[in-house]
């Protein structure tokens, strides 16, 4: 019954967060502001160590993606940037993020357990504090960012995306 609790109170959440985007709250896509680099928790799970990451990287263009160990769309947009992480190497950074309560609901070992089950194999980091998701002003999971090297959102992406359109997105935005 808690999961069912939990699950119903974060789809409000994103429904309400939907809602306010919708009236004509700040859109870091249309602002034009850069984001300021915040230093994230990364955990020790296939390519990705235990430290921290600052994201996004001043410099370089930046992919970042939003998700959850319990979201159905998450797992099935794995593939996908597994696909675009092969083809990037060194070219921009490129990490997920979670906000789940870690000690709470998850542990560090789900998530790396989760990645592991899903063939995540590039930089897995915490926003426990919800900082990078209120910062790009996210609602919701997955949603996936791309921002250039003055750390610029070019391109966000709420939901499934292809690997196309994510590569097309980075390479847009300088990154290939």
């Amino acid at each position: 019954m808690r999961r069912r609790e939990v699950l119903v109170g974060v789809t409000g959440l994103a429904a309400l967060g939907g809602g306010a985007l919708a009236v004509g709250g700040w859109n870091p896509l249309e602002s034009g502001d850069a984001v300021e680099p915040i230093e994230l928790e990364t955990i020790d799970a296939p390519g990705s160590t235990a430290g921290t990451a600052s994201v996004p990287e001043r410099g370089r263009v930046t992919f970042v993606e939003l998700f959850a160990t319990w979201c159905g769309v998450c797992e099935s947009q794995m593939e996908p940037l597994a696909a675009v992480h092969g083809t990037v190497d060194d070219e921009a950074q490129f990490v997920s993020a979670t906000s789940e309560p870690v000690g709470n609901t998850v542990t560090r070992d789900d998530i790396a357990t989760w990645w592991r089950d899903h063939d995540g194999d590039w930089p897995v980091a915490l926003d426990t504090d919800l900082e990078l998701t209120e910062a790009l002003d996210a609602s919701g999971v997955p949603y996936a960012f791309v921002l250039d090297e003055s750390n610029t959102v070019t391109w966000s992406g709420r939901g499934r995306k292809s690997a196309d359109e994510i590569r097309s997105a980075i390479d847009a935005a300088g990154g290939g």
